[in-house]
């Protein structure tokens, strides 16, 4: 059944989360599953190819949604000033973590004991890591 989606969607976390939904719904009719082996094969396919549809179906109303929505965002966004480019690229250089700090306190509107909740870390060690990304920041907007 694994080789049945990997071969039909793009990633293997798709192609496990399919079978995990297949199986699934073979446990929930276990009942129902066909005395004879190859019908009972015939009827699992039947399963996994309408798990797909459904799949399919809401993915493809997912990217729709999607594209609609970049749309209007295009529309209404004003256009990025130079400042505004410089700091953007300034916060996409640093780590990871720091880049999360930073959005969630200066983009999101968290505090840092709010921040330091959401990323799951003791809010003394988030103060000391702003801290150190913030100098960060300032260093690489110093040099541009």
């Amino acid at each position: 059944m694994l080789l049945y989606f990997l071969r039909r969607v793009e990633s293997r976390e798709d192609a496990a989360d399919l079978l995990g939904e297949t199986l699934l719904v073979l446990w929930r009719r276990s009942d129902r599953v066909p005395d004879d082996a190859e019908q009972a094969r015939m009827w699992l396919y039947g399963i996994a190819r309408r798990v797909l549809a459904t799949h399919r179906r809401g993915r493809g109303r997912g990217l729709a949604l999607v594209d609609r929505l970049r749309d209007e965002l295009a529309a209404h966004a004003p256009e990025p000033d130079e400042v505004t480019e410089r700091v953007r690229a300034a916060v996409r250089s640093l780590p990871e973590k720091d880049r999360e700090l930073i959005g969630l306190v200066h983009w999101d509107g968290f505090t840092l004991a709010e921040a330091a909740a959401i990323v799951g870390v003791r809010a003394g060690a988030t103060r000391m890591r702003y801290q150190r990304a913030r100098d960060r920041l300032r260093a690489l907007l110093e040099q541009v």
